[in-house]
């Protein structure tokens, strides 16, 4: 009996490598052209719910890194529950939402539900995800949470203690929590055989060059699925101080970080943002309807560009205080989506840059101008396609 449980899990392991070698996992760039039905419906005017809703389940943080885009969209706080995350979920089953990845502008293990919400909206079938700095997720919760997640991306912008310790606004110590913890969730999917993708996330700034190869060699050593390099949001007015042009200086190290891929891992860097200098190719906002954000207040608003106060024009309404389906389907909605997408918007001059939805914005624009049409593409799909 035993022997046939474990040939059982072994097959289950093997398809779920088979399909992580045959999908090809994209993280540098849109899945949006796989979703055909909802960009026909926006050819054709209508309403539609989001395929992906960017959020958060609480606007706390147990971190205070120096590279903080949270800290400029502060807005007024309201408390997500249980009972509102459940109906949040089920208007997400009617509506036709097809992910949700709690990451956002808040700390989501810090709600004391997360668990319970994301067996729940597991079971409704939306496919979920979770972005964490990782130092609440111990194996008691990652038990529970592991078998109904996409992926689960752990927060880590430096490889050696201090230098972590300066750079994410903690105690040295919690360096060690968090490798612990990796290596935990990492030992979990092996021991249950489960398909969910586990990786890491450094944003980088030009000043943290002296970090990529040593936070490279700890991905290879822990080895998750993947670690991801990518650039820094800044606002339209530059509040976090970012040079982008500096980037450059940092390409030869990004390469040989390239280097450490295995065929079990791989890192990989995101080239396209990171060389594009803070720059668009676009004016309007077309992407937030297919990819909307939503803040760990529970405002609703099109992107995490807007959640701040000094935004109002943008809020829509919050779904503690009122039913999603009702919010995505009102008039206020559509006229802020139509808004952005207006020449009375330019996205160059008047958010923050290279956001959540710029990807997608990208490709949608180039069907505005005659350039591409909006085709599936052939071959396999992706991995994690409800996220595009």
């Amino acid at each position: 009996m035993a022997e046939g449980c474990e040939q059982l899990l072994n097959t289950f392991i093997n398809i779920g490598n088979f399909l992580f070698m045959t999908q090809k996992l994209i993280l540098d760039g849109s899945k949006i052209l796989w979703h055909n039905d909802r960009l026909q419906a926006w050819i054709r005017g209508e309403r539609f719910a989001p395929i992906t809703i960017d959020m958060a389940l609480s606007r706390n943080c147990n971190y205070k890194c120096e590279y903080c885009y949270g800290q400029l969209q502060e807005n007024s706080r309201k408390k997500i529950t249980f009972e509102v995350m459940r109906n949040f979920f089920d208007d997400c089953a009617e509506m036709g939402v097809r992910g949700v990845s709690f990451v956002s502008d808040g700390e989501s293990t810090m709600n004391p539900y997360l668990a319970e919400i994301i067996t729940y909206g597991n079971k409704q079938g939306i496919a979920l995800a979770l972005g964490s700095n990782g130092l609440l997720l111990n194996r008691n919760l990652l038990e529970k949470i592991l078998p109904a997640i996409t992926y689960l991306r752990f927060n880590i912008s430096a490889g050696e203690r201090n230098r972590y310790a300066q750079i994410h606004g903690v105690p040295p110590h919690y360096f060690d929590k968090v490798i612990e913890n990796i290596q935990t969730a990492l030992a979990i999917k092996k021991q249950l055989g489960l398909t969910v993708t586990i990786g890491m996330q450094m944003v980088l700034l030009p000043q943290y060059k002296d970090q990529i190869i040593p936070l490279s060699l700890l991905a290879q050593k822990l080895s998750p699925d993947y670690l991801v390099i990518k650039h820094c949001t800044d606002d339209e007015e530059g509040s976090l101080g970012i040079d982008y042009s500096k980037y450059q200086e940092l390409i030869p190290t990004l390469k040989e970080a390239e280097t450490f891929s295995t065929s079990q891992f791989t890192v990989s860097v995101k080239w396209s943002k990171i060389q594009a200098e803070g720059k668009r190719s676009y004016e309007q906002c077309y992407g937030v309807p297919f990819h909307l954000q939503i803040s760990g207040s529970g405002l609703v608003a099109p992107c995490g560009s807007f959640f701040h106060e000094k935004y109002k024009q943008y809020h829509i309404g919050n779904f503690v205080e009122q039913r999603f389906k009702d919010l995505v389907f009102s008039d206020r909605y559509w006229e802020i989506i139509n808004t952005l997408a207006s020449p009375h918007f330019n996205a160059k001059s008047m958010c923050a840059c290279l956001c959540l939805q710029h990807k997608t914005n990208e490709v949608l624009d180039r069907y505005k101008k005659g350039e591409i049409e909006l085709s599936i593409p052939q071959g396999n799909p992706p991995m994690h396609l409800n996220f595009i």
